[in-house]
């Protein structure tokens, strides 16, 4: 396959520690062993709620990508994009769509219902879609009207770890929780469980990134104290790479109470380290976790929730069994080279379906 010259929109920085811009990370990375030049086009940081000036330095942006180069473009911003603005470029986009923007957690729903509008007018001038599950996909064809054709799943890597040791002998079964502190990711939800299971020995450390909703990680803060887990529960904000490998090693079970999930990366990582499951089933959360790996409850049940860590943390036999079989299922998920495969094989095909 030839080599290819391609533009990869992103907004904000690319280093943000979170799972879509891992993703970006993780792809540009490889693109050159997958015949693609990539570069890098920084776009405003303020999507999804772009000012009328970012979305006129975006169309600046956008306008200067040569034409011969394929433009993917990350769902963040696509999806905020008016048709007005997508409809001046003569030229094939690609978007890439983690999970739909007006399906994000505590936004107004005259916002959510705009955000959802915009995203489907604007996926309708796409040439093609890459998203990140299945799930996600059906939710785009069925929701957004996406025709099946014009769609590709590229679920996000996993590369194969060692499998976690646990806690040290003679401390508290340990608990870990990955992701940013946002309201989609139900930290109250998991705080107010824990609470009920004050009795039983076990801790929790919750690693993420605590700056982008400031007024949510001040209240979840407060929800620990008040709750007299202050020394049980701690955030650890946003950690380098070593640091999240070294306390997934010394967990011995993953929870994640997500209100929706546009793929689960951080469930993908615990299982490639063989972590048992709690989960919470929103979004495609429910397919990316195994139902022999993990224990599953709805999205915000505070009740099926404290039930499912009871379970988890009171039987030894059946926190075995799920590693077991997490482990296996981590040794199954696809690779980043996988991913980027697929992505760059959609590039190529968007451009040779305008020639």
């Amino acid at each position: 396959m030839a080599t290819l010259a391609a533009a990869f929109a992103v907004p904000g920085a690319l280093e943000t520690p979170t799972g879509g811009y891992a993703y970006a990370r993780e792809i540009l990375a490889r693109f050159p062993t997958h015949g693609i030049d990539a570069q890098v086009v920084r776009l405003p940081g303020g999507f999804p709620n772009p000012t009328t000036e970012d979305l006129v330095e975006t169309a600046r942006l956008l306008a200067a990508v040569p034409g011969e180069a394929a433009l993917l473009v990350d769902g963040l911003a696509y999806g905020a994009l008016p048709a007005a603005t997508l409809d001046a470029f003569a030229r094939p986009l690609v978007a890439l769509v983690h999970h739909p923007l007006g399906l994000e957690s505590g936004i107004a729903p005259d916002r959510a219902a705009a955000l959802i509008e915009t995203e489907r007018r604007a996926l309708a001038r796409a040439t093609r879609v890459v998203t990140t599950s299945p799930t996600t996909a059906r939710t785009l064809v069925s929701d957004f009207g996406v025709p099946p054709d014009r769609l590709t799943v590229a679920e996000p890597g996993t590369e194969p770890a060692a499998r976690a040791a646990g806690a040290p002998a003679g401390a508290p079964p340990a608990l870990v929780a990955m992701g940013a502190v946002t309201p989609r990711k139900g930290y109250d939800v998991l705080i107010a469980a824990l609470a009920r299971l004050a009795d039983r020995p076990w801790s929790l450390t919750i690693v993420g990134a605590t700056d982008r909703a400031p007024d949510l990680a001040a209240a979840l803060a407060a929800q620990v104290r008040e709750a007299g887990l202050a020394e049980r529960i701690r955030f650890t904000g946003a950690v380098d790479d070593a640091t999240r490998d070294a306390l997934m090693a010394g967990a011995d079970a993953f929870v994640s109470a997500s209100l929706y999930e546009g793929y689960g990366m951080v469930l993908a990582e615990a299982m490639a380290r063989g972590l048992p499951l709690v989960a919470s089933t929103g979004g495609a959360a429910a397919e990316t976790a195994p139902d022999a790996a993990a224990l599953k409850v709805p999205p915000g049940d505070v009740d099926a929730l404290a039930d499912a860590l009871a379970r988890m943390l009171g039987d030894d036999a059946l926190r075995r069994r799920l590693a077991d079989a997490s482990f296996a299922a981590g040794r199954r998920l696809p690779t980043w080279d996988d991913t980027t495969a697929r992505i760059a094989r959609v590039l190529h095909d968007s451009l040779e379906t305008t020639r």
